[in-house]
């Protein structure tokens, strides 16, 4: 069985719709594949009609923005209750906080000499609800300022660069309560990304747990293969499920393409044992 447990629609910031996605996932031989858009679920009735049409098991699926000790964080929501009403609410107060960030960080841009970039940025947003750093880093790319999205995160949008804005997201204890309280299963996502160290991590990792997280991304687009070592021995270390998911976004963008999805290193217990 072949699983893919993080991927994005054009419902949040990736480049096809929920049922483009699922038939390139069937394509590229992806047996279980969970629709994970970020605070946003209204993709997931399309993607498992498509499903249901080609024998693919859907996964309802969520990445919820977090911030955490001023780090931004992503939770991801697997086997989710898209009618459980705190998660479906708590998503809807954070894509009205996603505009008021929008709206900040093209004036921060405007500042650096880049005019245009909120109308440019939800010219790529399908979701009007949902214009994402993703959104804007397109854009970025086709007025020249960086040759493609990777580049752009280098010198734009992220902390202590043009265009980056703190915000307020959702709490760990919201979101993870969100998930669970549907019966769905809190995964913290790609953790290799967040800059941490070594007593903030243990510190993240302890309190995911005692507010009842249960798995992390060991295998994700954007960790290396020594990282996937590595948080498989914090997940053993801390008793979480461990999870493998492309992060895809859309054909050409990021590190992996839809189920290109190494196997988890031995020792894991995967996630999708619960379902």
């Amino acid at each position: 069985m072949r699983f893919d447990l993080h991927s994005h629609s054009t419902c949040s910031d990736g480049l096809l719709s929920p049922a483009e996605l699922v038939e390139r996932a069937v394509q590229r031989g992806v047996d279980v594949l969970a629709l994970t858009d970020h605070d946003e679920i209204k993709g997931l009735a399309d993607a498992r009609t498509a499903a249901a049409q080609c024998g693919l098991r859907l996964i309802d699926g969520v990445e919820i923005s977090v911030l955490w000790e001023e780090v931004t964080l992503h939770i991801v929501g697997l086997n989710i209750d898209t009618g459980h009403m705190p998660l479906v609410e708590g998503l809807a107060a954070i894509r009205i906080g996603r505009e008021q960030r929008a709206q900040r960080m093209a004036e921060s841009l405007a500042a650096n000499g880049i005019e245009g970039a909120l109308e440019g940025a939800r010219r790529y947003a399908k979701n009007p609800e949902l214009v994402s750093r993703s959104h804007f880093a397109r854009y970025l790319v086709e007025a020249g300022h960086a040759r493609d999205t990777n580049a752009v995160f280098r010198h734009y949008l992220t902390p202590g660069k043009p265009g980056y804005v703190p915000h307020q997201w959702a709490t760990l204890a919201e979101a993870v309560q969100w998930i669970g309280g549907g019966g769905g299963t809190a995964v913290l996502a790609h953790p290799g990304r967040y800059d941490l160290g070594e007593a903030k991590c243990e510190r993240l990792l302890g309190e995911f747990v005692s507010l009842g997280g249960a798995a992390v991304e060991v295998v994700t687009g954007s960790h290396s293969p020594s990282e996937f070592v590595t948080w498989a021995r914090q997940a053993r270390n801390f008793g979480l499920l461990a999870s493998a998911g492309s992060d895809f976004h859309g054909p050409g963008e990021g590190y992996r393409d839809i189920g290109n999805v190494p196997a988890l290193p031995s020792g894991c217990d995967p996630v999708w044992e619960r379902f």
